[in-house]
């Protein structure tokens, strides 16, 4: 199999008071993630890149190259609504440094197979990066087209299945797809141990928590169930259970917890976005001193 696989964080997109991207805090996020030893860094939906403009994507994107300095894969977001923008962005992040991309199908209007199959392939064929399939709820990709796409566009090795419930999809997925795909999963990474057990081989969450999540995936590959579960279970679903409670809270989660450990200067998000009230942040505070208890092995 040689698609991409194990942890690969979606880096968060660091913001100062004047809603810049604040280059120093995310220097401090890769050099933390690289520490954990992760198998890859990616630029997606994690990173807010639907709130970027053109530009803002390249420089950040750059910069990030610059810091991994070719010691782990680079993943860059390129999906577009139209092939002819997702073709200019595929572009943008080749010149840019990218060694992959990742790109769900276009998700305004439905799409069939063949329109689907031709816009993967129209953006292979502009570029010479391989390409991670995104299976997304708002345009899946059911276990056949993946296979057919992967297929026709040799470039596509690997998919990161999003679409709920994603332990079945996954399961699904990796036995529709054999060895052509390496399957990853991602929705924040809460069902990596079930996803394993099914033939999923790595996901893709948030940075803020690569250290946790590279814990799990050492024990999993040490064939230590329960201690993967228990890790699981102690770090990682009490941050998935709040972020995932109202629209984006995730980033505020996220966010908060690189600013708690001195990552982040702020922990900004740009709008529009679903603020905390009282209470969830009162939620957050106490996340947060109870991640602060936590060792890892």
């Amino acid at each position: 199999m040689s698609g991409l696989q194990g942890i690969v964080p979606i880096l968060l997109t660091p913001f100062d008071s004047e809603d810049e991207i604040d280059f120093d805090s995310l220097a401090r996020e890769i050099e933390e993630t690289l520490d954990a030893g992760v198998h890859g860094i990616g630029v997606a939906i994690g990173s807010e890149i639907l709130k970027l403009n053109r530009d803002e994507k390249r420089q950040l994107l750059s910069a990030v190259v610059d810091k991994v300095a070719g010691r782990v894969p680079v993943i860059m977001n390129t999906s577009a609504p139209g092939t002819a923008l997702a073709v200019e962005l595929a572009k943008d992040a080749e010149n840019a440094g990218a060694d992959r991309l990742m790109i769900w199908p276009p998700d305004f209007f439905p799409m069939d197979a063949e329109a689907v199959t031709n816009h993967i392939g129209t953006i292979a064929s502009a570029t010479s990066l391989p390409i991670i399939l995104q299976d997304v709820p708002q345009s899946p990709i059911p276990p056949a087209l993946a296979l057919a796409i992967a297929e026709q566009v040799p470039q596509v090795d690997t998919i990161k299945v999003e679409t709920q419930p994603t332990v079945t999809q996954a399961a699904r997925m990796a036995t529709a797809v054999g060895t052509r795909l390496s399957v990853l999963g991602g929705a924040g990474g809460g069902t990596l141990v079930e996803e394993y057990r099914r033939g999923g081989r790595g996901t893709m969450p948030f940075a803020s928590q690569a250290k946790e999540f590279m814990a799990v995936w050492s024990c999993l590959e040490a064939g230590n169930e329960d201690d993967a579960e228990i890790l699981l279970e102690n770090c990682i679903l009490p941050v998935s259970r709040l972020g995932f409670q109202s629209g984006d809270l995730f980033y505020h989660v996220h966010k908060a917890i690189l600013q708690r450990r001195g990552v982040f200067e702020t922990a900004i998000v740009r709008p529009p976005t679903c603020m905390p009230d009282e209470t969830t942040l009162r939620e957050l505070s106490r996340l947060l001193d109870r991640l602060d208890q936590v060792t890892l092995p």
